[in-house]
């Protein structure tokens, strides 16, 4: 236990607790009558339902966050990361192997951990609510699925990152290369190959309704390749839309539990939402901050896994492991990062929510009916039974998008011409 371990530990329990203080927070901030914004979407009994949900979202965030760290911790102290990374060593002799068996045992066993929490969520606290319409079956394809796919396309990954760390003159460069291509590529691949997987995508037919959303696209100077609808109800009744692709091969995608409440104004006013954010070049802004901050993080994570650097020394011995490694400092760094990353995503998510205030006031713009917008939000958070009026603390720590009685009063005053 050295200082910079004890900087770690330290850093987790107030991270812990910040996490617990927004909770309470958010609780106590729950309103004891319906929001006037609201009248006619939330009664009474509706708000209660509400509170309840919050309540039971809230106690299961904090015993989950608890539990987590509680195995994190006991691992660490008694030696986990040591015994592994010995045990990887032992069982092949190529670093890279050794490397991905060290990584992928760590995967799996947060998988195994939190394969009971989310059961719970899904089949407990979204199904008291009315909220899940997953079955076990759906649920259990699903989890094979994904670890397949963090197979399929998890272990290439991180061969690939352990190769350049290993061998390649300034690996950080050109490990943050390799990740920003993969990313892309991915993105790029993702809509065709991917989401089909876990999701059925069914054009949507002719008609008034798909008219209408080309016609939005046509106005907007945003060129669609295709409009589909999604089968996101045999998951969950909540609603869900948004736009895929690059260049001139976007295309838009509806859950059905979106188009089933929804009116046409009210989904044109959602997707003009959508199309704001990439007319107004949030995607390619948020891009380049991302590709940037990736660039930092590899800059960084390359002095945690120098094999003669004094911090990656104090790093491993903080962890109890004797030999420094590629595989071992990517996972302490990312521990030693988390009231960084924190901090990043705080600024991130301010950022957000004031991108999120531009794309409804372009909605409002292109559709000449900022009412459309507001009612299409307002019936999304009483479906939803989200917190009417969240803690600023919570809000500052987690809400990538503004609170709904903000984007209210905003697009109030959202210029129409």
């Amino acid at each position: 236990m050295n200082l910079l371990a004890l900087l770690i530990v330290t850093s987790l329990f107030l991270l812990w607790n910040l996490e617990f203080i927004a909770t309470l927070l958010n609780l106590k901030s729950f309103p004891a009558t319906p929001p006037i914004e609201l009248e006619g979407l939330m009664d009474q009994e509706k708000l209660d339902r509400a509170r309840s949900y919050l309540t039971a979202n809230s106690r299961f965030d904090i015993i989950r966050a608890s539990v987590s760290l509680f195995i994190l911790l006991a691992f660490w102290w008694l030696g986990g990361f040591s015994f592994l990374d010995e045990r990887a060593r032992s069982l092949s002799e190529s670093v890279i192997l050794a490397g991905l068996i060290f990584l992928g045992a760590l995967f799996l066993a947060q998988n195994l951990i939190s394969l009971p929490f989310d059961w719970h969520e899904t089949f407990v606290i979204e199904q008291k609510f009315g909220f899940n319409k997953s079955t076990p079956t759906t649920f259990i394809t699903d989890r094979i699925k994904g670890l397949a796919l963090a197979a399929l396309l998890g272990l290439p990954l991180a061969a690939g990152i352990l190769w350049i760390f290993h061998v390649v003159p300034n690996a950080w460069l050109w490990a943050w290369a390799f990740v920003t291509a993969f990313q892309l590529i991915l993105t790029y691949l993702a809509p065709s190959l991917i989401l089909p997987l876990f999701n059925k995508f069914t054009p949507m037919p002719n008609g008034e309704l798909k008219e209408k959303i080309h016609a939005l696209g046509l106005k907007c100077g945003f060129p669609l390749e295709g409009v589909y609808e999604i089968d996101g109800s045999k998951r969950s009744t909540k609603a869900n839309a948004y736009f895929t692709g690059f260049g001139k091969h976007k295309k838009i995608a509806l859950f059905d539990t979106l188009t089933e409440k929804s009116t046409t104004p009210e989904l044109l006013a959602i997707l003009a939402h959508e199309i704001g954010h990439f007319r107004l070049g949030h995607i390619k802004q948020r891009l380049a901050v991302g590709i940037l901050q990736m660039a930092l993080i590899f800059f960084l994570i390359g002095l945690a896994t120098d094999p003669n650097g004094i911090f990656s020394r104090q790093l491993h011995d903080a962890f109890g492991v004797t030999d420094i490694s590629p595989h071992a400092g990517l996972v302490f760094f990312t521990l030693l990062l988390e009231p960084a990353s924190k901090l990043l995503s705080m600024l991130a998510n301010a950022w957000s929510r004031k991108h999120e205030f531009e794309a409804d006031a372009y909605a409002a713009q292109s559709t000449g009916t900022p009412e459309a917008l507001a009612t299409a939000l307002k019936k999304l958070s009483s479906d939803h039974l989200s917190h009417p009026t969240p803690h600023r603390l919570r809000v500052v720590l987690d809400y990538s998008h503004p609170p709904l009685l903000r984007r209210l009063q905003a697009l109030k005053k959202a210029n129409v011409t």
